[in-house]
């Protein structure tokens, strides 16, 4: 494909499609990235608040939100477009309105992740669709419309470093300031002064990780649907991988440093970084430039968030604020310092020989700052208090679930899901019926407590994954017929290995280990006791405990055997 064909299928529409159906699956990448910091207990409601948060956009967007950006509007004011909805537009608009809808719903979904874990599920479909409806069509307009002030001033944004990100950014870190942090995060004083900053890590980094991945391959559409040719495709496409890739080394590279070990956590938040700070100007610098980006990205990004969590003490989960405000914000001086001149189109970077540009991009961008800051304030002093001004409440606010609430996990509290993962079910209410009926009509109680005459002991092991077949087939050769084991976590007096998230250091840290029940009458329980330990013993810190406990009697369910009887799985099975 040359740059001729390039250039009609852009003016045909079909590049910006293709661009944007790729940006829409940022949504997945999103998802995933909030769902694995966070718990497991609220992995239901991140992914439900996602997808809403998409719906709800269109559907804000469709009625008035698109018109209100006054893109191809020639009577649009500059400062705001003409309220229409889109079943008012003629054909030719269908195009632009499916690119801006798909980056209005990443503006909004970045709020997501900073007010996890404790904000109310209606409260959140509220300022979704207020961002959707005014905040980001109005500021999107000013840069992007045909008509906005802007645009016509010669304020550069190319992606939305500063249009996107530094906007949902900004309302991620006023949501959760007005939120307040969950409960433990902070431990503070009689006066309320914060001693000391608790890590609350997410569970399972694996899918987070498989979130940047999508966004990262997702970023080349977000940055290059709006190229207009192949040469200008390959710069930003080369761009959108040296920034994020030198963030993620030099963060590797600082946290090894800072903390003794790599920190994952923040690398994986460093790739995004990257991406959002090269996101304005990847059309319009040079290689060398990109990398520069990478380099400021990967010191910022471990300064943003600690500086957000630690100072601010602000509870931001994922580090929305960190990677999508302050480098927005920093993407957006980018583009002052390292414009080309002959691909700005003006008077070009502050390192070309011009500050002309990075002063406009100061003013443009605070002037978007402010929009968005005032009108996303109200919006979240209006949801907090008005419910319980009308009455609508008795008690607490309409931001903000209740502590009871939050404790349980708002799977359970906001949508009557008892868990996201089908394999760790944790209350018996959330399995299916099977419709089978129980008669206990004429059921007789069954004597219990030492019937059989005969004594049994349990013995509890706690040890390592690593060891259990050892201990299995140890047991196996002093007689032990069964065993029940289970997966589990936990430490012992030493509190596990050092741990830190995120810069944090862990009070305790839970480690995986199998739990072995072993009920004995006939083998020696001293015997189990002795092999036990000298199979588990490695000499080394954590290789487990062994409790040892009377058992009053035993039955086998299918025969109704007690005593040795119902321990004997040869004879019986």
């Amino acid at each position: 494909m040359d740059t001729g064909t390039i250039s009609v299928l852009g003016t045909g529409s079909l590049w910006y499609i293709v661009g944007a159906i790729i940006v829409f699956f940022m949504q997945c990448g999103f998802a995933m990235l909030e769902t694995g910091l966070t718990r497991a207990k609220n992995a239901g409601n991140i992914i439900m608040k996602n997808m809403m948060d998409f719906c709800i956009g269109t559907v804000m967007f469709m009625l008035i939100g698109y018109s209100l950006m006054g893109i191809g509007d020639a009577a649009a004011n500059g400062f705001i477009g003409r309220p229409m909805t889109i079943f008012t537009m003629s054909g030719d608009s269908f195009a632009q309105f499916f690119f801006n809808l798909v980056f209005c719903a990443t503006a909004a979904t970045i709020v997501s992740g900073a007010l996890a874990e404790r904000t109310r599920f209606s409260a959140y479909c509220v300022y979704s669709a207020v961002i959707s409806l005014v905040v980001y069509p109005v500021e999107a307009g000013w840069v992007w419309g045909s008509e906005g002030w802007l645009a016509k001033w010669g304020f550069i944004d190319f992606a939305g470093s500063g249009v996107i990100h530094a906007v949902g950014g900004l309302c991620a870190l006023i949501g959760a300031a007005i939120l307040g942090p969950r409960i433990g995060k902070y431990t503070r004083d009689e006066n309320g002064r914060v001693t000391k900053v608790n890590a609350i890590p997410g569970h399972n980094l694996t899918i987070a990780a498989l979130g940047v991945f999508i966004l990262w391959f997702c970023w080349y559409g977000f940055n290059g649907a709006a190229a207009t040719s192949i040469e200008q495709l390959a710069r930003i496409s080369v761009n959108t991988t040296i920034a994020p890739s030198v963030a993620t080394c030099v963060t590797m590279i600082f946290t090894w440093v800072l903390n003794k070990k790599p920190d994952v956590s923040m690398c994986l938040n460093a790739s995004l970084a990257g991406l959002v700070a090269v996101t304005a100007s990847c059309h319009i610098i040079d290689f060398w430039a990109a990398a520069v980006i990478g380099v400021v990205s990967g010191f910022l990004i471990v300064g943003a968030c600690n500086f957000v969590d630690m100072k601010l003490h602000v509870d931001d989960p994922v580090g929305a604020v960190g990677v999508h405000f302050a480098h927005g914000v920093w993407g957006i001086i980018a583009v002052g310092l390292f414009a080309v001149p002959e691909l700005a189109g003006n008077d070009g970077g502050l390192f070309y020989g011009s500050g002309v540009l990075l002063g406009k991009q100061i003013v443009g961008e605070l002037a978007v700052l402010a929009w968005t800051g005032a009108l996303i304030t109200l919006t979240y002093l209006a949801i907090k208090y008005l419910p319980r001004a009308v009455g609508a409440l008795k008690e607490g606010n309409g931001l903000r679930c209740s502590a009871e609430h939050e404790i349980a996990g708002l799977d359970i509290s906001e949508h009557g899901l008892a868990t996201a993962y089908a394999d760790f079910l944790p209350s018996a209410p959330s399995y299916g019926t099977t419709g089978e009926h129980v008669d206990l009509k004429g059921i007789t109680p069954v004597p219990v407590g030492g019937v059989s005459g005969e004594k049994y002991t349990k013995i509890t092991v706690i040890c390592n994954q690593d060891r259990l077949p050892v201990l299995r087939d140890t047991m196996a050769e002093i007689g032990v017929q069964g065993m029940t084991v289970t997966p589990v976590m936990g430490c012992g007096v030493q509190k596990g290995h050092t741990a830190q998230y995120r810069g944090v250091k862990s009070a305790v840290n839970l480690m995986p280990k199998v739990q072995v029940d072993i009920v004995v009458s006939v083998v020696d329980p001293g015997l189990v006791v002795a092999a036990a330990q000298k199979a588990l013993n490695t000499g080394n810190v954590g290789d487990g405990k062994i409790f040892v406990s009377g058992v009053e009697d035993v039955m086998r369910v299918r025969t109704g055997e007690r005593g040795v009887a119902a321990l004997d799985n040869e004879a019986k099975g």
